[in-house]
């Protein structure tokens, strides 16, 4: 049994990004398809930052999108090159960091669902990407990205959710939140994940995590300062209406300058 206490924040090594893919399985959730109807219309390379083992870049790529995708996660990517092979697809991904991500070209829209923007906690840090994001994004091209509003950080902090993976293994993933700042609007949380065969704990990885929630003039505001213009900004993937206070998930699209 292998555990590993030391590991830096939002890691997703193998026994997550397993999990992950059980649990988050390529068009699974409510995103893919609110962005595949959005981005329908633009002509040109897109790229996901912080794309893992390609929940919403695969849909992207069978759609018939020209999508790069990078991650952080060696493991998750590692999934994400095996899922596109399966489907004879043969994109572009690179394992990069949301500080130090370049291309030597422009995007005509960059998106990045599942509140992603949340692992960047420091809030300099990510005001700093999404400056990064306005300078890969070609002009009149359009930002699109998920944020979880700070009413997250009201919810409960503990969760244990279990799964049975294909060879008969069960999965364990429990989430116990360990500090609050709501002044920086950030919590931090260890998750345990745990491999179960025969009733014996075979394999464990306890990886911390740190997120960073966001208000929505705080993000309008940000998205500004960064360079982008006309801004505009929806509840729980709903076009229709305006955002409410019980919103879970606010999208944001902001065109290029």
């Amino acid at each position: 049994m292998t555990s590993q206490t030391n590991t830096p924040a939002n890691r997703y090594g193998a026994l997550a990004a397993e999990i992950y893919d059980l649990d988050k399985g390529v068009g699974s959730l409510r995103d893919p398809a609110f962005y595949l109807e959005r981005l329908a219309g633009i002509d040109g390379p897109m790229l996901e930052p912080a794309c893992g083992s390609g929940r919403a870049l695969i849909p992207m790529l069978e759609a018939g999108h020209d999508v790069t995708g990078f991650d952080a996660s060696a493991e998750m990517l590692e999934n994400c090159q095996a899922r596109c092979a399966a489907r004879g697809l043969s994109p572009e991904l690179s394992r990069q960091t949301f500080e130090g991500f370049h291309y030597d070209r422009k995007f005509a829209a960059i998106f990045m669902p599942a509140g992603s923007l949340g692992l960047i906690d420091d809030f300099a840090t990510a005001t700093a990407v999404l400056e990064r994001f306005a300078d890969h994004l070609a002009p009149g091209g359009l930002l699109m990205l998920d944020v979880q509003p700070i009413s997250a950080l009201a919810q409960s902090g503990q969760s244990r959710r279990s799964w049975t993976a294909e060879n008969g293994d069960l999965l364990v993933c429990e989430t116990r939140r360990m500090s609050i700042d709501w002044l920086a609007q950030r919590e931090t949380h260890h998750t345990l994940y745990e491999r179960w065969r025969g009733g014996k704990l075979i394999d464990a990885d306890l990886e911390p995590m740190a997120l960073r929630y966001w208000g929505l003039e705080e993000m309008r505001m940000a998205l500004g300062a960064a360079g982008f213009g006309e801004i505009a900004v929806f509840g729980n993937y709903n076009r229709a209406r305006a955002p409410r206070s019980s919103d879970i998930t606010l999208t944001f699209e902001a065109t290029g300058l």
